[in-house]
């Protein structure tokens, strides 16, 4: 069983933080599934990905290309099927029995109080299945571990 972690995108916009913990997963040999809801923010992230630094390229396609089940990084709107790693951005959701069966799952939103009040929302519904989640939050540019709340049972 993975665990969840959750990044409040407070200092660093999604197109800088993404990458890094998309080069993270694929350091552990994780297939990532970036998952969103949004085809334009997907579409956004696709043309972040390819016109990043040279040191920095991260292999992916953007869902519903011919060789889908070829890359090692997807973005789209599927199932975790396939997939050691899912990261959600957008709003998008991640549930309990996906989390179960995935080495990590990331849910990465930004700092407006919709966007907080939805991730407290999945980390109540996670944590209350007995999934394991980290809370991630920016200070003065570094990542900080503001919450943890371990594995258990769900009752």
């Amino acid at each position: 069983m993975g665990a969840v972690f959750f990044y409040e995108l407070q200092g660093a916009p999604l197109e800088v933080t993404l990458p890094m913990l998309l080069d993270k997963a694929r350091a552990q040999g994780w297939r990532v599934l970036v998952r969103g809801t949004d085809a334009a923010l997907l579409a956004q992230l696709d043309e972040a990905l390819w016109h990043g630094p040279v040191e920095g390229f991260l292999p992916h396609g953007l869902a519903g290309g011919p060789h889908d089940a070829a890359q090692p990084i997807l973005l789209g709107d599927g199932p975790a099927e396939g997939f050691a790693c899912v990261m959600a951005v957008g709003g998008a959701a991640v549930t309990a029995e996906e989390a179960r069966q995935l080495a990590r799952a990331c849910i990465l939103f930004d700092s407006d109080d919709s966007a907080k009040a939805a991730a407290r929302l999945q980390w109540k519904t996670l944590t209350d299945a007995g999934i394991a989640a980290q809370y991630w939050a920016q200070e003065q540019g570094r990542w900080v571990k503001k919450a943890e709340r371990d594995a258990r049972s769900a009752d």
